[in-house]
């Protein structure tokens, strides 16, 4: 949620938000080479200059992820540097970013280390290594489409893969392993690539037009790896404006000023869900979204007129549309849970769709159309991918169909999926959105619009061509698309077609033929049907009731370090959208090659050389508990509010309890009392704990039995747990100035 109310959700078109430093979009890798030669030449650089490049650099890398001044998890478990804080984490920082700041100054070419050397001293020559190494392995440099890559293939020597499906998830993770020199075969479904990135040509007799079926919005610019994408094959992207007119059901515009309200209203009904929700300390997990809505909606007295009522119901479609579930299946606990990694910038088109990603993403990777895959077995020995016939061996499998395949046990897993993800697979929520998409003979609703909508009537239609694409500035001829989202979108599959296209041209025609505006009939519409697909059964993921965001990242797991998962639908910053099932592919595509082959410059992964130190700091800080009861104590992120937030839960025995005898069995050094054992726990496992009633005893049941967490000794925690630690501590220091002059790796020359 935005701080100044607007609903920021991933497809809220009618608003435009900035909340980013870097634009892809604006990147001009000619220019930025200009620039970078020029830097070169300088011989007099300042030591202001160079802070000031460090400053940018950061804010940069800020914009892709990472934190301005600490590490991601993912780097404090790869050990990029020998000892956390100080110095050398500084000087790995400054490097880091520098390296960030090159690649996405000119996408186009391959980053080497030699590139970097020009411009970072020799000293630092193991942070480079660390540094480049990570960023490669972890998609987050030298990825993409461009013709100079094909350049960098090494031999296959690394292993072998069978990707399941050729979408956006699917084509990212391939292209990442085949540059890592991994053996890969893409199985696909379809008789062509993209899965539900789908760009249909329709039209005839001269007139024709690219439509997007499916995911069709760049949903944020800023720092999109699709933005690189577009750049690296030259695809101008075109920028959605905000102007979007509303119409009644009768035809007639919408007042501006009941306009402006209503949206007002809206969003202050979504603020008060928030409130409420942190009073609370949460929601129950079978709570909608729309339930809480519908409460408070009574209990406010708002949208009392038809008008307010109808144009308050085009808000909700919205946010179904941008959820892709009904308001009543969503959870009123978690539905938000991905706003605070929203892509900033604007919203954007692709000129003649989103195929030519897709198009470049295929280039050089063997994929195997009409291979619909029923069966995969994984096992010690590796993968057995079973498609009709054909069997399929490597030594990994890649499964990246959609959850809703997943849901209908279309593909049968032997031995059966860990119980854990069968039940995330149950729990989520996997939506619907369809479209009727339509050419015409020419442009009638006026060159300046990009979308408008049109209320209904009844609240259980809201969703029926509430919004309107118009796609004559991306799909080469005039071309508009309805959108159907909620309630309307489910009864939408099993409708004639002739008689949506009817309504459709009837809604067209109520509200152009009063400006004495001719709508003529389509050249050719199509209406899509992605609930009956089989191989999709649905559009994209929600957090439907009595799940969280955390049935994403258990969908993410591998199974065995064999059978690996990516989509949309196992990415919990960014589900339900195109850059994150990209994004997903690339995650995966480096967990395989982290299983496989670990980079010579990577410190081992053992105690932190620090243990001492981390320790002491572990000590301390359970010295003032967040939350304390009992026996237990808590500690957690000062920073995050978030009930998935991880913390630290500390326990202690004092020797004289029987009742936990069969408990402490299994740890050494009993003896010694009184023993601390740990665990990480989120938040919101802790409050649960606090709630249960009948002591100590009770409690402890629920964490080991109700929740599955295991306790460990601290020898354990500082391994595992190294990385909350120091979150945690670094939460603590709180808004300390930690200013403190740093040297500057980076070349003066």
């Amino acid at each position: 949620m935005a701080s100044d109310g607007s609903v920021q959700r991933r497809i809220s078109l009618r608003k435009k938000v900035n909340l980013r430093s870097y634009d892809e979009g604006l990147m001009n890798d000619e220019l930025y080479d200009k620039k970078l030669e020029d830097s070169l030449k300088k011989k007099s650089k300042t030591p202001e200059d160079l802070e000031k490049e460090t400053r940018t650099e950061s804010m940069i890398a800020f914009s892709l992820g990472f934190p301005i001044d600490a590490l991601l998890e993912q780097e404090i478990r790869a050990g990029v540097v020998s000892e956390l804080g100080g110095k050398e984490q500084n000087d790995y920082l400054v490097v880091r970013n520098h390296i960030l700041a090159l690649w996405r100054g000119n996408v186009r070419m391959w980053l080497t280390k030699g590139q970097i050397r020009e411009t970072v001293s020799n000293e630092f020559e193991h942070l480079i290594n660390s540094a480049y190494e990570f960023l490669l392995y972890n998609g987050y440099i030298n990825f993409g489409v461009s013709p100079s890559f094909t350049s960098q293939l090494p031999e296959a020597t690394e292993g072998t893969v069978v990707v399941i499906g050729a979408g956006l998830a699917g084509l990212a993770a391939a292209r990442q392993l085949l540059s890592f020199g991994y053996k890969v075969v893409v199985l696909e479904g379809r008789n062509r690539p993209g899965g539900r990135v789908y760009t249909q040509k329709m039209g005839h007799e001269g007139i024709f037009a690219a439509m997007d079926l499916g995911g069709s919005v760049i949903t944020g610019i800023h720092a999109n790896p699709l933005g690189v994408l577009a750049r690296q094959l030259s695809i101008p992207l075109h920028k959605v404006r905000v102007n979007c007119p509303l119409y009644k059901p009768n035809g007639e515009p919408v007042d501006k000023e009941i306009d402006s309200s209503i949206e007002i209203v809206f969003n202050k009904l979504l603020d008060k869900v928030m409130e409420l929700r942190q009073i609370m300390g949460g929601f129950k997990s079978d709570t909608s979204l729309g339930s809480v809505l519908e409460t408070l909606k009574c209990l406010y007295a708002v949208a009392q007129s038809t008008d307010e009522r109808q144009l308050l119901d085009w808000h909700l479609a919205n946010l179904e549309y941008a959820n892709a579930g009904c308001l009543s299946n969503l959870s009123a606990a978690y539905w938000d849970q991905d706003d605070p990694y929203e892509m900033g910038g604007d919203h954007c088109f692709l000129a003649g769709g989103n195929w030519r990603l897709i198009k470049g993403l295929c280039e050089g990777v063997p994929i195997f159309y009409g291979k619909t895959v029923n069966t995969i077995r994984y096992g010690n020995e590796g993968v057995e991918v079973i498609a009709g016939d054909q069997i399929f061996q490597a030594d990994f499998a890649l499964c990246t169909v959609p959850l809703g395949v997943l849901k209908k046990k279309a593909i049968s897993f032997e031995p059966e999926l860990p119980a854990r993800k069968l039940e995330s697979i149950e729990r989520l929520g996997f939506g619907l959105l369809n479209k009727v998409a339509m050419v015409f003979p020419h442009v009638f609703w006026g060159e300046d619009l990009d979308t408008f909508g049109c209320l209904n009537e009844n609240s259980h239609e809201r969703g029926e061509f509430f919004l309107f694409y118009a796609y004559h500035t991306v799909s080469g001829g005039p071309a508009l698309i309805a959108l159907v989202a909620g309630e309307a979108a489910q009864t939408f599959e099993s409708t004639d077609p002739s008689i949506l296209l009817h309504r459709v041209l009837t809604t067209l025609k109520g509200i152009f033929q009063p400006k004495g505006i001719t709508v003529p009939d389509p050249i050719q519409t199509i209406c899509t049907r992605w609930g009956s697909d089989p191989l999709s059964y649905g559009s994209y993921s929600h957090v439907s009731v009595q799940s969280s965001g955390r049935d994403y990242d258990i969908l993410a797991e591998n199974v065995g370090n064999r059978l690996f998962f990516a989509g949309e639908a196992t990415c919990r910053q960014y589900p339900a959208t195109m850059h994150g099932a990209f994004m997903s592919g690339l995650r995966e595509a480096s967990c395989i090659y982290q299983l496989t082959r670990v980079p010579q410059n990577y410190p081992k992964k053992s105690l932190p050389k620090n243990i001492g130190q981390v320790n002491a700091t572990l000590v301390n800080l359970f010295k003032m508990p967040d939350l304390e009861f009992g026996r237990f104590a808590f500690i957690f992120d000062l920073w995050s509010e978030d009930p998935e937030s991880r913390g630290i839960l500390q326990i202690t025995f004092g020797g004289t309890e029987e009742i936990y005898k069969e408990l402490l069995y299994c740890y050494p050094d009993t003896t010694r009392f009184p023993l601390q054992l740990y665990t990480i726990i989120s938040r919101g496992q802790a409050h649960q704990m606090q709630e249960i009633t009948g002591g100590d005893e009770n409690r402890l049941s629920f964490l080991t039995k109700s929740l599955g967490l295991k306790l460990m000794g601290s020898t354990a925690l500082l391994i595992d747990g190294n990385s909350v630690i120091a979150t945690i501590a670094g939460s603590r220091k709180g808004k300390r100035n930690r200013s403190a002059q740093r040297c500057n790796p980076k070349k003066s020359p």
